[in-house]
C-alpha cells in the first residue's frame, strides 16, 4: 500500500500510459487530483485538445496554489517530466509549509507502449519514445531537487484494486489489540431515537463484538458543546452502565470521568462497587475535579474554586479506597475520617481509579500519588509535555513510572476510505478550515489511526479511550473494529 504524508503536495511522474491516473484514483479523492488532461476537457473539446494546453496549465497552477494555501493534499497528475514545473511546485509546497512528494510510476516501456496502443487516442510513437527516454533521467534529477519523499511504484501498485472490506474478526481473548493496547469505546453522544434502552444495548453489544475491551460513558448533567447541542440527551452514567451490566459481554465498564462535585464520594464508591459485583469485577472509575460551571448552576450544585475542587478530588479517592478495603472498621486518613467502613458489596478485587485532569501543579500530582491510571491528551506534542511533568511528580514521591498506567482520550474522525474520511470532515468542520479540522481531529482511516497509535505505544500508553463524532448506531461501532484488534 502507498503510504504518503497527509496533507502533502504529491507530484506524479511518468510517461503517457504508465498508470498515473489509475494510481491517483485508487489512493486519493477525485477533488484532490489536479489533472492537466481533465482541465483540457473543461477548457477545450476534450482531454487531448492540445490547443487548450497553455490555458489548462495556467488554471492548474492557480488550483494548486489555492489548495496548497489552504493546507490541502494536492495531487498533480501530468507527465511531471518538466524539471522547471516540478521545481515551481516544490517551491509552492515549501511556501505553504507542506511536505512535497514525487511518485515515479515505473512501468516497463513495453507495457507502456501496449497500453498506449490500446487507447482511443494514441500518443505518436516518437513522442512516447521521447517521454520514456526523459523518464529514464528523471530519477537522478529528483534526487537532487530536494523533495521530502521520492517513491518509486510498480504497475502492480498502480493498478491494485482496493481491498475488500474485512469481516469483523473475533476479539482477542485478553482484549488487548495486536499493538498491545487496551482500546475502550467512549459513548459521548446518545442519538437513541424512540427506544433509548435498545440503542444503548445495541451499542454495547456491537462494542463487544468489535473487540473493544470496555465501554466508558461521559458523566455530565448537560450535553457539552464540544459534542452536541445542550438539549441532546446525556444520560446518568451509573444507571446507563447498570443496563449494560445485564448484557452478556466481557466489556469493562466505567465513567470517564465522574466529577467529584456531582455526588458525595461514598455514593460513587457504592455505585462502582455494585457495578463491580454485577459484572464479575469489570468496573473502573474515572474521576476528576469537574470543570463546567453551567451544569452545576443548572442543577443547584456548588461549584467551588479550583483549589477546593482539587482538595475534594484527593479526599474522594481516599474515601473510595477506604470503603472498598477489606473489613469494617473506622478509618482515619490524610484528608478523610470515617467512623466505620460498612460498605457492601465489597469489590472482589481492585477497582481501577483513573484520574482525569491535566493541571500540571495539582491534578497530575494527584494522579501520580493516588491514581491507578492517569488520563492524558492523545496529541503527541501535548502528551510528551504532560508525561514529562507527570514523571517529575512520580520521581518526587519515589513511585515507579510503570506503576501508573497512562491512558488517553482520542477523538478522531474515522472513515472506511479516504472519500468517506473527507465527507465526515466536511460534515463536522463547521467554519473551521478543512485542513485544520482534519489535522486537529486526526482524520483518517482505521489503518491510519493504528499507525498513529503506534507512536502512543512507544510513549508508554496502555489504554486508548476512543470516541468519534459519528457513533449513531451499532454499524458505526463495528466499522471501528480494526482499532481494537
Amino acid at each position: 500500500m502507498l503510504r504518503l504524508p497527509d496533507p502533502a503536495l504529491v507530484v506524479l511522474v511518468g510517461p503517457a500510459g504508465s498508470g498515473k491516473s489509475h494510481l491517483a484514483a485508487r489512493h486519493f479523492r477525485r477533488h484532490e487530483i489536479v489533472s492537466s488532461d481533465e482541465l483540457r476537457s473543461v477548457l477545450g473539446s476534450g482531454e487531448h485538445d492540445l490547443g487548450a494546453t497553455d490555458e489548462a496549465f495556467e488554471l492548474l497552477e492557480r488550483i494548486v496554489a489555492g489548495r496548497l494555501s489552504r493546507g490541502l493534499t494536492t495531487v498533480i497528475d501530468t507527465l511531471g517530466l518538466d524539471a522547471h514545473k516540478r521545481r515551481a511546485w516544490l517551491a509552492a509546497a515549501r511556501r505553504a509549509g507542506l511536505p512535497a512528494v514525487v511518485v515515479l510510476v515505473d512501468t516497463p516501456p513495453g507495457e507502456t507502449r501496449r497500453r498506449n496502443a490500446d487507447r482511443a487516442y494514441v500518443v505518436p510513437a516518437p513522442a512516447l519514445t521521447g517521454q520514456l527516454q526523459r523518464f529514464g533521467r528523471v530519477r537522478a534529477e529528483v534526487a537532487e531537487e530536494g523533495w521530502d519523499h521520492v517513491h518509486v511504484v510498480t504497475p502492480e501498485l498502480a493498478e491494485a484494486a482496493p481491498a475488500a472490506p474485512a469481516a469483523v474478526p473475533t476479539p482477542h481473548h485478553d482484549r488487548r489489540s495486536s499493538q498491545g493496547l487496551t482500546v475502550m469505546l467512549q459513548l459521548s453522544r446518545f442519538p437513541w431515537g424512540e427506544d433509548p434502552g435498545a440503542w444503548v444495548r445495541s451499542m454495547a453489544l456491537a462494542a463487544d463484538q468489535a473487540g473493544f475491551a470496555g465501554l466508558a460513558v461521559m458523566d455530565h448533567l448537560i450535553q457539552i458543546p464540544q459534542v452536541d447541542r445542550a438539549w441532546a440527551p446525556i444520560p446518568e452514567p451509573w444507571v446507563t452502565l447498570g443496563l449494560v451490566a445485564g448484557l452478556d459481554t466481557r466489556l469493562r465498564l466505567g465513567t470517564l470521568v465522574t466529577p467529584v462535585t456531582f455526588r458525595p464520594p461514598g455514593i460513587t464508591a457504592k455505585a462502582a462497587a455494585t457495578l463491580h459485583a454485577l459484572t464479575g469485577g469489570r468496573a473502573f472509575v474515572g474521576v476528576g475535579a469537574g470543570w463546567w460551571d453551567r451544569e452545576h448552576a443548572a442543577y443547584g450544585l456548588p461549584f467551588p474554586p479550583p483549589r477546593e475542587r482539587l482538595d475534594s478530588l484527593e479526599g474522594a479517592i481516599e474515601t473510595m479506597r477506604a470503603l472498598w478495603a477489606p473489613g469494617t472498621k473506622a478509618y482515619a486518613g490524610e484528608r478523610v475520617s470515617l467512623p466505620e467502613t460498612t460498605s457492601y458489596p465489597r469489590p472482589d478485587g481492585p477497582i481501577p481509579v483513573i484520574v482525569g485532569g491535566n493541571g500540571e501543579r495539582r491534578a497530575l500530582a494527584i494522579a501520580a500519588r493516588l491514581g491507578d491510571a492517569c488520563n492524558l491528551p492523545s496529541d503527541v506534542e501535548r502528551l510528551d509535555h504532560k508525561l514529562a511533568v507527570l514523571n517529575e511528580h512520580l520521581d518526587r514521591i519515589g513511585r515507579a513510572r510503570h506503576d501508573l498506567e497512562i491512558t488517553v482520550l482520542d477523538l478522531p474522525v474515522v472513515g472506511r476510505d479516504r472519500e468517506e474520511v473527507w465527507a465526515r470532515v466536511e460534515q463536522h468542520r463547521g467554519r473551521t478550515p478543512a485542513a485544520a479540522y482534519a489535522a486537529r481531529k486526526h482524520a483518517g482511516t482505521v489503518a491510519q489511526q493504528r499507525d498513529r497509535w503506534a507512536g502512543l505505544v512507544e510513549r508508554g500508553v496502555g489504554t486508548v479511550f476512543v470516541s468519534t463524532p459519528d457513533l449513531d448506531g451499532p454499524e458505526d461501532v463495528l466499522a471501528l473494529s480494526g482499532l481494537a484488534l
